[in-house]
């Protein structure tokens, strides 16, 4: 796809996408959801980027290489998984941890952390499947 319509239009609709993906993935970790679909729809909109400027100009975007995401979301989730193993607990028993910010109240916990592992190794992994299936098909990116 190379339009002109399309590649204008790609930057405002993988924004889009991305703040929405980011919202699904926190929303989850207190509600069905999180970091599986919010990997999902994130990865769609640098599809997206990608058949609108081409696979490189898309790689070059991200600024780090996809598998990198994967990696570290692997470490991420695992290592959520392992922090209930200091307070003698079973692995991947959640751990809460109140914020009083003043008026508001924060809850950090490891089901967050592990959502937002879950959400790099699907947004990563599916990144880089993507901008290799699309890969340079001989035509000059903008």
């Amino acid at each position: 796809m190379n339009t002109v319509i399309f590649r204008t239009l790609a930057p405002v609709i993988v924004a889009t996408m991305l703040v929405f993906s980011v919202y699904v993935c926190l929303r989850g970790h207190n509600e069905p959801g999180g970091g599986f679909i919010g990997g999902l729809i994130g990865a769609a909109s640098i599809g997206v980027l990608g058949m609108a400027w081409g696979a490189e100009a898309a790689k070059r975007a991200l600024k780090i290489d996809p598998m990198v995401l994967a990696g570290c979301g692997v470490v991420l989730a695992g290592a959520s998984g392992l922090l209930s193993v200091f307070i003698g607990a079973p692995f991947m028993t959640s751990i809460w941890l109140y914020l009083d910010l003043g008026e508001t109240v924060l809850p950090i916990s490891t089901p967050l952390f592990f959502d937002l592992g879950v959400y790099l190794v699907v947004f990563g992994t599916l990144s880089a499947i993507a901008l290799a299936l699309e890969g340079d098909d001989g035509e000059e990116t903008p």
